[in-house]
């Protein structure tokens, strides 16, 4: 299968372009393929008649959302339509990311697809716009919802969540994690299996596919440094000592029974974090991640 990838240099992007070894992945270089410009996804839609086109592409600072609502709209909801109408008009099936943070944290459970969302934040306000409007068209789509995504394309930069827990635990730091904030941190080559075993379905429609849950911050980093072998102890805060600009959902763990129902199964979270120090490790030997 031919695909165009947008986003392709980032954590899940880069995933992507690993382990989808079986298919033929266009990833044009952000200077060439910006989501947010009109014209560039047409040309390149145009030039190499994929497929499928997967966007991985999203203005996902969630505070800077917040104080820039109308960039956060325009990214995230209007130029994936565009995106959407483009793929639509050619015959094409489209993916593109979405969040838990379309939900409010009010759960007591891990949302499922049919639960009802209601963000808290304009990065969540503007995510939930886009995939309403991929799903409102009749297309060969797929919504995907995932959630703390984690990979070792971030570890090439300026690092994981992951990384700089344990770069400031072996410092002899104490890290200080939320603990009262639970999620489902979802490690991007689990993600990137799961979505490509999805598409090969063809069951279009809105998902879940996150490493199984629910877990805090708090436990995940504790987690983190044990799999890593270091021993430090981690402070534990409660989000309103973080003080962010932008609201959170204390609880977004996010079920996946539609995969579920596929076959589809993804690790649970520990695993997730052992698979992600591995590929790690090979990628730092300049070894080729092994594809599980």
């Amino acid at each position: 299968m031919k695909v165009l990838l947008v986003g392709g240099s980032g954590q899940l992007g880069s995933e992507i372009r690993g382990r989808w070894s079986q298919d033929e992945i266009v990833a044009p270089p952000h200077s060439e393929l910006s989501l947010e410009e009109t014209g560039d996804l047409e040309l390149a839609i145009d030039a190499e008649s994929p497929e499928l086109v997967v966007n991985c592409a999203a203005f996902h600072n969630v505070d800077l959302c917040e104080s820039q609502p109308e960039a956060a709209f325009s990214v995230n909801a209007l130029a994936v339509d565009r995106a959407a109408a483009l793929c639509q008009a050619r015959d094409i099936a489209f993916v593109t990311i979405s969040t838990d943070y379309v939900f409010d944290g009010r759960a007591s459970r891990p949302y499922a697809e049919n639960d009802c969302p209601n963000p808290v934040s304009a990065y969540g306000a503007s995510k939930l716009a886009g995939e309403q409007l991929v799903l409102r068209r009749d297309m060969k789509a797929y919504v995907v919802r995932t959630c703390g995504v984690y990979g070792v394309a971030g570890s090439k930069s300026k690092g994981t969540f992951v990384d700089r827990i344990i770069a400031q635990a072996r410092a002899g730091e104490t890290p200080r994690v939320v603990s009262d904030v639970i999620a489902s941190p979802t490690y991007a080559g689990d993600l990137a299996a799961a979505l490509r075993k999805l598409i090969a379905t063809g069951a279009y429609g809105l998902y879940h596919a996150a490493n199984p849950g629910p877990v805090s911050w708090y436990d995940f980093a504790s987690a983190a440094l044990e799999l890593a072998g270091v021993a430090q102890r981690i402070e534990p805060i409660s989000a309103s000592q973080w003080k962010a600009p932008a609201r959170r959902p204390a609880f977004s763990a996010l079920a996946i029974p539609k995969l579920a129902a596929l076959g589809i199964a993804m690790p649970p979270w520990r695993e997730g974090i052992a698979a992600y120090l591995r590929d790690r490790v090979a990628l730092r030997r300049n070894r080729k991640p092994p594809v599980r």
